[in-house]
């Protein structure tokens, strides 16, 4: 189970990648799970990625927060 750094680090890969340290240790964990990977820029410079994988995960943590946000404007 990632945790909540890890998951805002794995939107963060997303939507502004060079601002993650690529061996970091948030980035390294996401490393383990196959939700990132280290590519290196034409300058040699490394980034983090997501993978397929990776996207998946933040595709299923989108719905499982609409589906929630959902339940919550129901109740009210």
């Amino acid at each position: 189970m990632l945790s909540p750094h890890e998951i805002a680090t794995l939107l963060l890969v997303e939507r502004a990648p060079h601002q993650v340290e690529p061996y970091g240790q948030p980035a390294a964990r996401l490393r383990q799970e196959a939700l990132v990977e280290i590519e290196r820029l034409p300058t040699g410079v490394p980034v983090p990625l997501l993978t397929p994988k990776g996207r998946d995960m933040l595709q299923r943590l989108d719905a499982r927060w609409k589906l929630h946000s959902a339940a919550d404007e129901a109740s009210e």
